[in-house]
């Protein structure tokens, strides 16, 4: 096939994916998160805490996930400070035991599950090189392991009424591969590939399934970023990346934008243009895409290193990025109760 007629059938086909869209985004949103229960991984800072102020000003009954108690704390009291119902659950979803009490305590409660947001997202930066099992561990089962678990044992609640809803949070990364994020792309593809069959297979029993992939967002979760191989230097490049409003969006944005496509039962959303342009340049013209992604590999992103340090990981938390933190912002930090860095 000539690249001419793969470029016309790539056109043809996002023509296609755009009217089906447009026709998804039409329908009356008449479904309404008050009154709903609500699970959110990954709840207590940045985008899930976004979920959560927008749901609660809805009238949704939250349940909050993360692993660290503090910061549970410090986001349902702010939460129920604005009036909104809220519960927490400590757990470290990379442990099956802890998955699954999570929708034990839901149900002893007294209520049942309507709105699943697997949001709970770990990133690794660094070349392949320096990449370990681990890291592909750590995101299989952040990003794939802990929603498949959580979708099993909330499937029963979701199907009670025909109207489940179901959020997978993937990423940019879930659909295109970038250099450097080896490991998490793997996570997020798994989780990219599962959302999207059971998005046709649950449909049939009212439960619907909406894969968000977005592109970066100004949430200041770098902090909680490990980087392995020259760390000053990757994470340089991937907080000046999260942190303009050329290559990132805001949280608010995009957790509105995701929130509404699953309240119409539509199937995909990628906040962002970036996300939207990077996916449609990698479907209509891949390798053209795939050398742009190489070029950038080896012009602007640093090499591995033979310093037997750079295979250690570190937390962006504890590395200085230089002149680059001039661009990060104290105060979104701070919305989105992310810990401060030891350079500030």
């Amino acid at each position: 096939m000539s690249d001419t007629t793969r470029l016309a059938l790539g056109l043809s086909s996002l023509a296609i994916g755009v009217a089906l869209t447009r026709r998804a985004w039409s329908r009356p949103a008449c479904y309404s998160f008050n009154g709903r229960t609500v699970i959110i991984t990954g709840g207590s800072r940045g985008l899930g805490l976004e979920f959560a102020r927008q749901l609660a000003a809805e009238g949704a009954r939250l349940w909050l996930v993360a692993r660290t108690a503090p910061a549970l704390d410090e986001a349902a009291a702010e939460l129920r400070a604005s009036g909104a119902t809220v519960d927490t659950i400590t757990a470290d979803l990379r442990n099956a035991d802890q998955r699954s009490h999570i929708v034990d305590r839901v149900v002893a409660a007294g209520h049942g599950v309507d709105v699943l947001i697997n949001n709970a997202g770990v990133i690794e930066v660094g070349p392949f090189e320096h990449a370990r099992r681990e890291d592909y561990e750590d995101s299989l089962a952040t990003h794939f392991w802990a929603p498949l678990e959580l979708i099993r044992l909330c499937l029963p609640h979701l199907r009670r009424d025909g109207h489940g809803r179901i959020i997978n949070i993937s990423s940019i990364g879930g659909r295109v591969g970038m250099p450097h994020l080896a490991a998490y792309a793997a996570g997020k593809f798994a989780l990219t590939g599962l959302s999207e069959t059971l998005r046709a297979e649950l449909g049939k029993s009212g439960v619907s399934v909406t894969t968000a992939t977005p592109g970066l967002m100004r949430t200041g979760s770098y902090v909680n970023v490990r980087v392995r191989g020259q760390h000053q230097r990757e994470l340089r490049w991937f907080t000046a990346m999260s942190a303009t409003p050329l290559t990132s969006m805001q949280t608010r944005r995009a957790a509105s934008q995701i929130l509404e496509a699953a309240r119409r039962r539509v199937a995909a959303v990628s906040p962002g243009w970036q996300a939207r342009a990077a996916q449609i340049a990698a479907a209509v013209a891949p390798n053209a895409f795939a050398a742009i992604t190489a070029a950038a590999d080896r012009v602007a992103l640093p090499p591995p290193t033979a310093d037997p340090a750079g295979d250690g990981a570190r937390l962006a938390a504890d590395v200085d990025p230089g002149h680059v933190k001039a661009l990060l912002s104290d105060e979104t930090r701070r919305k989105f109760h992310q810990p401060q860095p030891v350079w500030r």
